[in-house]
């Protein structure tokens, strides 16, 4: 009987030793660094929905600096199936038509004297940078006062774009962390970024705001090949049909040299 109640205390125990261990691990877990150089946008340009919503997120926060200057309304409307009605009451600019390109009513002087440079054209940055850098540029915006900007940025240092995303997601500051390194006998102390702390609260969720920015890089992931899904399902018919002519033409071939060999 002894065996046995000391076999009842123990498992009995178990569960209680294992959820007092589990504070550890969440706490390790939070006090590790943020490795946010390997965020991965993770989007997919065939989800209409999400390219919808990032065409609706780009005109609200992005068209009044940055233009697409391959990109004519109209073609956007065909393509992620945007009724005209919508197209027209929600996303032309004032004074332009759905036959025009999109581009910004900013003009070139003002953009210099505000940010020192004129604002980039993005109908290319998903090719020319990669959707996983534009996912991360629009997440690692922090506070910084000593900046004309108030902000800064981990993916782009010193770039001239303010956090025009704050009000969605927050405030946030970077923290840093020194690590310390001796080379040539020469011991050094670096500042390396460790995490972010919150400020301010946005109006979304971290949740939310992660899918906002998804969704917007999607758009842009479109903008820079507009035909990409159309293409990777006509690419699967045009492989097809080449292994089906590449197995008749083996069977000619085969018919062909049956006497030679």
């Amino acid at each position: 009987m002894a065996r046995i109640a000391a076999l009842i205390l123990t498992l009995l125990s178990a569960p209680m030793l294992l959820a007092a261990a589990e504070p550890a691990s969440t706490e390790s877990e939070a006090s590790a660094p943020v490795r946010w150089a390997t965020w991965r946008a993770g989007n997919d340009v065939a989800d209409t929905g999400s390219v919808q919503r990032g065409a609706r997120n780009f005109m609200n926060y992005c068209i009044g600096c940055h233009s697409l200057k391959y990109m004519r309304y109209q073609r956007m409307a065909d393509d992620l199936a945007i009724p005209a009605s919508v197209l027209e009451a929600n996303l032309v600019a004032p004074g332009s038509t759905n036959l025009d390109y999109i581009v910004s009513s900013m003009p070139a002087a003002d953009a210099v004297n505000w940010f020192g440079k004129t604002p980039p054209d993005l109908s290319l940055i998903a090719r020319s940078r990669s959707p996983d850098y534009i996912y991360r540029f629009l997440k690692t915006f922090y506070s910084d006062p000593n900046r004309s900007t108030r902000s800064d940025n981990l993916q782009y240092p010193i770039t001239a774009m303010p956090a025009v995303l704050s009000s969605l997601e927050g405030v946030k500051a970077a923290v840093y962390r020194d690590v310390n390194s001796t080379a040539g006998g020469v011991a050094t102390t670096e500042k390396v970024f460790d995490h972010f702390e919150s400020i301010a609260p946005g109006t979304l969720t971290p949740e939310q705001f992660d899918g906002f920015v998804r969704d917007t890089v999607n758009f842009l992931d479109y903008v820079g090949d507009p035909a990409q899904v159309e293409r990777h399902s006509i690419g699967l018919w045009v492989v097809l049909f080449l292994l089906l002519l590449s197995a008749f033409a083996l069977a000619l071939k085969k018919e062909y040299w049956k006497d030679v060999h």
